[in-house]
């Protein structure tokens, strides 16, 4: 689990940077930003899977409503971000979501 939000996060720091040395510092921040939208719930969701597998309460149930959380929590983030920033890059913004949420394929298909 740790490990797929570890790849989120390197990939985000990497199309951050990358879109930094192209289009500047709002692109920058901007593509951080949308990968931060995936990581940071993604991370929490994760902990609380954790939390709940320690205690000896995970269900089905549990897993159901905690990825309705994330996918909440990420379209809010990402509301927010929209409305708060107004350099927004759009282009940067769309890459960071993108490559976080294809960051474990690319490690996947990059070892294979």
């Amino acid at each position: 689990m740790f490990k797929a939000v570890f790849h989120q996060g390197i990939a985000t720091l990497i199309v951050a940077g990358l879109a930094g040395f192209w289009s500047g510092l709002h692109a920058a921040v901007s593509a951080g930003l949308g990968g931060a939208a995936i990581v940071v719930p993604n991370l929490f969701f994760a902990l609380s899977l954790w939390a709940a597998a320690k205690s000896g309460r995970a269900s089905v149930g549990r897993f159901f409503v905690g990825e309705l959380i994330k996918i909440a929590a990420t379209l809010a983030l990402l509301v927010i971000v929209a409305g708060a920033y107004r350099e927004l890059n759009w282009l940067a913004l769309l890459a960071g979501v993108f490559l976080a949420l294809k960051a474990n394929l690319i490690v996947i298909l990059t070892k294979a």
